[in-house]
């Protein structure tokens, strides 16, 4: 076989194994929710946070040293064993009964998450580096397993307990995952061939992680840390969440969370492409502004409060006269009152689920006094009321929470594209690093939103987390472009100014 067909084939087997291997990764955001929906185990917030981050944080910490024995060892080796330890873990779920249980289950099968190391190291060997973008970003489409286990797994939940007359049942579908990573090792050893770099094999551990001393390494992990970690993060929170603030059923939640993870998955490969016509640094100046608006939006918590409005006080004393919807009259003095009407605005959208894309705010006046009464000078008269609604409508919440899911898929293949760029033969223990910082980002996301959300209450905090991480990466990436920018072209820095200076 050729040389390009054998590429071809360990492209096609890579991303498929790295799209069930990030499915079997992404099980607890679906499996631990039903197990807590439906009372089998009375997890809180911030335990249903851990457990859903705790196969992300094996995925994300074991991501380093497997990137080094892919170099050192070849990727072919790596991968199968990784799915073969993956799948004998997941298995193991199927017989946990307590919180510490499914933690240690968890850290078992979350390994499957060291498949990107692997998978991005062993695929880049096969092709030329001007083709490396858009290869990567292929691979990187394996992340629509997220979406595969989404949407698909509440129905295999449902299949396999009768549609909840056998909630036992769901013993059953961690020996589905495992299976089906057996099955997919199988196929990836017949149509896959052995690789390495040839001069990984001399260098000394030490000389493997000497790129580490790069701070440019550390500033494309943290870019990784929101684009992957956050897009990992909110494949499993999204799902409690929906459940929660839009009071769905599990499947409904599965299929709105798969609607974000799906198109995120996808865009990757196009986002290799634009990387490699457009050039990577421009790719994520696009792709970090867009998330930062759609994060910043999606903060505005869902909400329906009363507060205290302006009132009115008597400016001199007297006896109330009269007393209608807009006016009140202590003896010679009328005072206006602003009506109830704009209330019925509310009232009307609540009823028939209106979409109101702002948040609306109606204030009214209420008379506390009564006709005959006798009033003081100063005496409240009519009390304010501050209504403010905002519906926080669920179509365009998921319209918002698309863009950032398509946004991070670009994102995400666009921050792996500056590897091969800077690091092209060590981009096994780079592409590791940068794996880790963003799989950490999506083992401390759940973990974070779930203490947050304990401590606050308010389900949005997720999204003012990302708007102020996105602001550190725009401010890092933007202050290394000036700096090098001034030390490298001076000449060209002081000509860009002067023509931007009104």
């Amino acid at each position: 076989m050729s040389e390009n067909k054998k590429a071809i084939s360990v492209l096609t087997v890579n991303t498929l194994s790295f799209i069930v291997c990030f499915s079997c990764w992404m099980m607890y955001g679906v499996l631990i929710t039903f197990l807590i929906d439906n009372g089998l185990f009375n997890f809180d917030k911030g335990q249903l946070g851990w457990l859903i981050g705790t196969p992300v944080l094996t995925g994300s910490i074991i991501r380093l040293p497997v990137g080094v024995w892919t170099d050192r060892y070849g990727g072919r080796k790596v991968f199968a064993l990784v799915m073969l330890v993956s799948a004998a873990s997941a298995y193991c779920v199927s017989f946990c009964n307590s919180y510490t249980e499914f933690l240690i289950a968890g850290l078992g099968f979350g390994l499957a998450g060291t498949s990107f190391a692997v998978g991005i190291a062993y695929t880049s060997i096969w092709f030329p580096k001007e083709r490396q973008g858009t290869v990567l970003g292929i691979f990187g489409a394996g992340n629509a397993g997220a979406a595969i286990t989404s949407f698909g797994a509440p129905h295999l939940l449902a299949f396999l307990t009768d549609h909840g007359q056998n909630l036992e049942g769901w013993r059953n579908m961690p020996k589905v995952y495992a299976g089906a990573l057996l099955v997919m090792t199988i196929i990836f050893w017949l149509f896959s061939y052995e690789k390495r770099i040839e001069h990984s094999q001399g260098f000394t551990l030490k000389q493997q992680l000497a790129p580490l001393k790069h701070a440019r390494v550390w500033r494309f992990g943290l870019y990784y840390f929101f684009v992957f970690g956050g897009f990992v993060a909110l494949s499993q929170w999204l799902i409690p969440y929906y459940l929660n603030v839009y009071g769905m059923s599990l499947a409904t939640a599965g299929l709105m969370a798969s609607i974000f993870s799906l198109p995120s998955g996808v865009i990757r490969a196009m986002g290799g492409w634009l990387s490699d016509l457009l050039g990577a640094r421009a790719v994520m100046y696009w792709v970090l502004g867009s998330c930062l608006a759609a994060c910043i939006l999606l903060s505005i918590p869902r909400m329906d409060i009363m507060s205290p409005g302006e009132g009115i006080m008597a400016l001199k004393k007297g006896v109330v006269t009269s007393i209608t919807s807009s006016s009140l009259n202590v003896g010679d003095k009328t005072y206006k009152l602003k009506p109830k009407e704009g209330a019925d605005i509310i009232t009307y959208a609540k009823e028939h689920e209106d979409v109101l894309v702002m948040p609306t705010f109606t204030f009214w006046q209420e008379p506390v006094v009564k006709v005959g009464d006798s009033v003081e000078k100063k005496q409240l008269l009519a009390r304010g009321i501050t209504h403010i609604f905002f519906q926080a409508n669920v179509w365009i919440f998921t319209a918002l929470v698309i863009v950032v899911g398509i946004a991070t898929g670009i994102g995400k293949a666009a921050v792996y594209k500056h590897i091969p760029d800077y690091f092209p033969r060590d981009i096994g223990v780079v592409g590791g690093i940068v794996g880790v910082i963003g799989g950490l980002g999506g083992w401390v996301g759940p973990i974070l939103f779930g203490a947050i959300l304990n401590a606050t209450g308010i389900w949005t905090t997720c999204w003012m987390f990302f708007s102020f991480v996105i602001i550190i990466c725009l401010i890092w990436m933007h202050w290394t472009i000036t700096h090098m920018m001034n030390e490298r072209a001076p000449e060209i820095a002081k000509a860009i100014e002067k023509e931007t200076t009104p």
